[in-house]
């Protein structure tokens, strides 16, 4: 019987090469999901906390005209008209709500103290094509109402636009109880606006915060 034997051959060891490469790989995976699940609840705490990071408001506030702008005939001009009969401005601009005019006159306001600008169509515009009004009736100081969810974009595009002039957000606060938010329809506003914020930032360099 003629000798035989078998070929043996040791299993192909790994290369070393592989293990680093796939620690780096697992240490990347961990990292992209505690990235993850920070940005969750990032986003979990802006919109639990919103009244507090959406919401500016100035308080009580002496100024040469109040803008009030376009988005919820509700609430809006009745405020503005309210801060107009406590004596904190003389005249009003409205801005980007042509309807607003009605109320405002129904509420006391006196047809010669209303400014129209009828032509902006989102909040950048509302302050690009209001400062022309506000330098034309050479006002130092403004009230800017709008919701309160909105105050602080409001803001923040009023400033760019006209840093020399002194801007005081005085934000309509219904719907702010987040009891309220299902009646308002708060909720949806809230992430939008989030949305919104990202956007200013990146289309007109406003800065979100």
């Amino acid at each position: 019987m003629s000798g035989s034997h078998l070929n043996t051959q040791d299993p192909p060891s790994e290369n070393p090469q592989t293990l680093p490469r796939c620690r780096k790989a697992k240490r990347r995976g961990i990292i992209a999901l505690v990235i993850l699940l920070a940005l969750a609840l990032l986003c979990l705490g802006a919109y639990w906390f919103s009244p507090q990071v959406l919401c500016v408001d100035s308080g009580a506030v002496k100024a040469d005209v109040i803008v009030v702008l376009g988005g919820d005939m509700s609430t809006r001009p009745d405020y503005a008209a309210a801060l107009f009969r406590q004596g904190c401005a003389p005249d009003i601009v409205v801005s980007g709500a042509e309807a607003y005019r009605e109320i405002l006159l129904k509420d006391g306001v006196p047809d010669s103290a209303i400014h129209l600008e009828t032509e902006s169509r989102n909040t950048m515009e509302n302050a690009q094509f209001t400062i022309p009004i506000l330098k034309r009736m050479e006002a130092k100081r403004v009230i800017i109402v709008t919701s309160w969810y909105h105050s602080r974009r409001a803001l923040n595009c009023f400033k760019k636009v006209a840093p020399e002039i002194a801007f005081f957000p005085r934000p309509v606060h219904a719907g702010m109880d987040r009891a309220e938010w299902s009646s308002y329809g708060t909720g949806k506003r809230v992430r939008l606006e989030y949305i919104k914020l990202l956007g200013y930032l990146v289309r007109y360099g406003v800065c979100p915060f």
